[in-house]
C-alpha cells in the first residue's frame, strides 16, 4: 500500500475525531474518550507511512501522476510524519483522561482543534506545491492561535495576540521566499523549484527571509517572544504538539529552503545557520535556569534543543559548501536524529508537566516537592525524560548529540581556518549546553518529585488516570529504545540524510557500535553502555537490601538541623535559591529578556490597547495593505506561473 494513502487514512482519522467532538458535544465523556482512540490510530496510521517510507526508501514521487502533482513523500518528509504521529498519537491517548476537567467547560472545542492542527500539519508536510504549503501553513496558524486563545482569559488574550502578529509576520517572510523562487522557476512545484534553483545575491536573500521566516516558527532565540508565553497557557496534550511538533515546521522549512531548494552553495550560510544554533542552545536553557513556572522552563528548553538541532543543520550546510560531503552527511545525520529524540523526550516532559498541573492546579515548582511518593509512575517516567534531555547516556539524547559532536570534531579537521575555529566553538557552546541543562534538570526533578511536600496540596495529589500514564510510559520506553538500539537505527538516518545530499549512504553502524563513518575517530556502543550501567546498579542495589533494616533504624525524626537555628519551612531549596548565583553572574542576560521585539514595537501598532488588548480592525487592515504593496513591488511574479 502506497504510505500516501496511509497518510490519507491519518487524516480521514483526524477529521473524524474532529466531528465527532464536534457532534458529541452534549455527551462529552463517550465522544471524547472516541474522539481521543480515533486520533489515536490517526497518528498509528501516520507513522506506519513515515517508517515503511523510510524502510523501503519508497519514492511517492513515483505514485499517481494525480496525487503526486499536490502530494509527495521523500525521506524528509517521511520523517516529519513520523515525528508528528509519534507525539499525536502519545497526546491523542494522554487526552482519554486529561479532558475530564474539560467537561462541560468547551472541552470539545480544544479536541476539534487539536484534531485540525494535527491534521494541518501532516498534510503540510507532504506538499509538493507551494500553494497548497502555504494553505496549510495557515491553518496551522489559525489552529494553534485558538487553541491558545482557548479559555478566553486576558493572558491567553495577549499570549495569543502576539503569537498571531509573530507567526504572521513569518509567514509573510516564507511566502515572499516561496514567490520569488516559483517565479525563477515558473512553477509553484516544488520539484520544479529544486531542478532551477535561484542563484547569486538573489539566493541570499531567499535564504535570509526563509531563515527569519521559518526561525520565527522554529522559535530560535531573539524570535523566540511568543513560546514561552503561547505555550504555557495552552491545554497541555495541545501545547505539547506547539512545543514539540510545530516548532519542528520551522526547521524543516529551514532544511527544505537551505538544502533542497537553494543547495546551500554559500559558505556563510551555514556558520550563520551554526551560530545561530549554537546561541539558541546556550540562552535557551539559561533562561530556563531562572525559570519557576514548569511550563515555562520547558518552552525554553524547546529553545535550547532548536539551537542543537541547527548546529547540526549548519555543519551540514557547511560541509555542502565547501565540498565535503562525509562532514554534510554527519551533521544532517546527527540534526534529524536529534528532531526526532527532541519531539519523544520532550513530548514525555511536557505530558509529564501536564499530569502534575492537572493534579496540582498550579504551574509553580515551589509548591511543589513530595510527587515521588504520590505520582510514582509519572515520577518514574519523567526522570526518565530528564535524563534523555540532558544527553545522558544510553538513551535517545545522548546518541543524536554525539553524533553532532563528531561532526564538529570532523569539521574542525578539514577545510579553511574559519573551519578550525567554529567546530571547537560549537564544541564548547554544546558542552556548556549540556552542563547547564543537567544543572536545569537537577532543580526540576529535586524541586518536584523529591524531598517533603511543599504544600497540603501536594501532600494530598495522586496517581493520573491509565490513559495519561499509558502515554507517558510509552514516549519514556521509546527514549530508552532510541537510544539502546542506536547501531540499529542510525543507519536509516544515514539513509535520509543521504537522500537529501544526493549521495550514496555511508556506513556509520557495525555490530553493536555506531561511529562516526570513520571508526578510527571515535566508536560507541549504547547496548554495551545499557547493559553495564544495568550491572553497576546491581551493587548498590545489594547494598541497600542487605543493610535496610539497619538504615531504617539509624533514620531521625524530627526537623533537619539548621546550624542551630529553629527550623522553618522557608528553609527548604526553592527553585529561585538553586540558580540564584547564575542570575547573578549573568544578570545582563537576565535583565533583558522580560519583552520581546513583538511587545515592544509590534503591539503598540496592532492592538487597542487596554487591560484586554485586541487587534484593532483599520491598523491590521493598514499592516495588510502595506504587506502586499511591499510584495507587489519587491517580488516581481512571472505571469502565468502554473500551479
Amino acid at each position: 500500500m502506497s504510505p500516501l494513502v496511509l497518510v490519507c487514512f491519518a487524516l480521514i482519522s483526524y477529521a473524524v475525531a474532529a466531528i465527532l467532538s464536534y457532534q458529541g458535544r452534549k455527551h462529552e465523556q463517550e465522544s471524547l474518550r472516541l474522539a481521543g482512540v480515533i486520533s489515536a490510530f490517526g497518528g498509528l496510521f501516520g507513522i506506519i507511512a513515515g517508517i515503511s517510507t523510510i524502510v523501503s526508501g519508497y519514492d511517492t514521487a513515483d505514485a499517481t501522476a494525480a496525487m503526486s502533482h499536490w502530494f509527495s513523500m521523500d525521506m524528509l518528509s517521511a520523517l516529519m510524519v513520523v515525528v508528528i504521529s509519534v507525539v499525536t498519537m502519545a497526546a491523542s491517548v494522554y487526552s482519554i483522561n486529561y479532558l475530564e476537567e474539560y467537561y462541560g467547560k468547551g472541552g470539545w472545542k480544544v479536541n476539534v482543534l487539536f484534531n485540525i492542527f494535527a491534521a494541518a500539519m501532516t498534510a503540510l508536510v507532504v506538499s509538493a506545491n507551494v500553494m497548497v504549503f502555504i494553505i496549510f501553513m495557515e491553518i496551522i496558524s489559525l489552529a494553534s492561535w485558538l487553541i491558545v486563545i482557548s479559555d478566553g482569559s486576558v493572558k491567553s488574550k495577549k499570549a495569543g495576540l502576539q503569537y498571531f502578529i509573530a507567526d504572521h509576520a513569518a509567514s509573510l517572510l516564507v511566502v515572499v521566499a516561496f514567490m520569488i523562487v516559483a517565479s525563477h522557476a515558473d512553477s509553484y512545484q516544488f520539484s520544479a523549484i529544486m531542478q532551477n534553483p535561484v542563484t547569486g545575491a538573489t539566493a541570499s536573500l531567499v535564504f535570509l527571509l526563509a531563515l527569519v521566516g521559518f526561525g520565527i516558527k522554529a522559535a530560535g532565540i531573539g524570535l523566540h517572544g511568543w513560546l514561552p508565553k503561547a505555550y504555557p497557557i495552552a491545554p497541555s496534550y495541545c501545547s505539547t504538539l506547539i512545543s514539540c511538533v510545530m516548532v519542528k515546521i520551522g526547521i524543516y522549512g529551514i532544511l527544505k529552503f537551505a538544502i533542497l531548494f537553494l543547495g546551500a552553495t554559500q559558505l556563510w550560510w551555514g556558520f550563520l545557520v551554526l551560530i545561530f544554533g549554537a546561541v539558541s542552545s546556550v540562552l535557551g536553557v539559561m533562561y530556563a535556569l531562572a525559570e519557576h513556572d514548569i511550563k515555562r522552563l520547558l518552552a525554553y528548553h524547546t529553545i535550547e534543543n532548536i539551537g542543537i538541532i541547527l548546529i547540526g543543520v549548519g555543519v551540514s550546510m557547511i560541509g555542502i559548501a565547501s565540498h565535503h560531503p562525509v562532514l554534510a552527511l554527519l551533521g544532517l545525520l546527527g540534526g534529524l536524529y536529534h528532531l526526532l529524540n527532541h519531539a519523544v523526550f520532550k513530548g514525555l516532559l511536557c505530558l509529564g508537566s501536564g499530569s502534575i498541573v492537572f493534579r496540582m492546579h498550579t504551574k509553580e515548582m515551589d509548591d511543589m516537592g513530595g510527587l515521588a511518593k504520590t505520582m510514582p509512575k509519572t515520577a518514574a517516567a519523567f526522570l526518565i525524560g530528564t535524563l534523555a534531555i540532558c544527553a545522558l547516556p544510553p538513551l535517545n539524547g545522548f546518541v543524536s548529540e554525539w553524533f553532532i559532536y563528531q561532526s564538529l570534531f570532523s569539521m574542525g579537521k578539514v577545510g579553511t581556518v574559519a573551519n578550525m575555529l567554529f567546530g571547537p566553538f560549537g564544541m564548547v557552546m554544546l558542552a556548556f549546553t549540556g552542563a547547564l541543562a543537567c544543572m536545569c534538570f537537577v532543580k526540576v526533578y529535586g524541586i518536584c518529585f523529591t524531598g517533603a511536600p511543599k504544600t497540603e496540596r501536594a501532600a494530598n495529589t495522586r496517581e493520573v488516570g491509565p490513559a495519561m500514564i499509558t502515554a507517558t510510559t510509552s514516549l519514556a520506553v521509546l527514549c530508552v529504545v532510541l537510544g539502546v538500539c542506536a547501531p540499529w537505527i542510525a543507519p536509516y538516518f544515514s539513509s535520509i540524510a543521504s537522500s537529501m545530499l544526493n549521495m550514496a549512504p555511508i556506513t556509520v553502524a557495525h555490530g553493536l557500535t555506531v561511529y562516526p563513518a570513520v571508526a578510527d575517530q571515535a566508536i560507541l556502543s549504547t547496548p554495551v553502555i545499557a547493559i553495564a550501567l544495568a550491572l553497576l546498579t546491581l551493587v548498590p542495589a545489594a547494598l541497600l537490601y542487605a543493610f535496610r533494616q539497619r538504615r531504617l533504624e539509624r533514620r531521625h525524626q524530627g526537623d533537619p538541623w539548621a546550624c542551630g537555628y529553629q527550623y522553618e519551612q522557608k528553609m527548604t531549596v526553592s527553585a529561585a535559591s538553586i540558580t540564584r548565583p547564575m542570575r547573578h553572574m549573568f544578570g545582563f542576560i537576565y535583565n533583558n529578556r522580560q519583552q520581546s521585539f513583538t511587545e515592544r514595537f509590534v503591539l503598540p501598532y496592532l492592538s487597542n490597547g487596554g487591560e484586554t488588548p485586541t487587534l484593532d480592525g483599520r491598523k491590521v487592515c493598514r499592516f495588510c495593505i502595506i504587506a502586499v504593496v511591499v510584495v507587489v513591488l519587491f517580488v516581481p511574479l512571472i505571469s502565468g506561473v502554473s500551479l
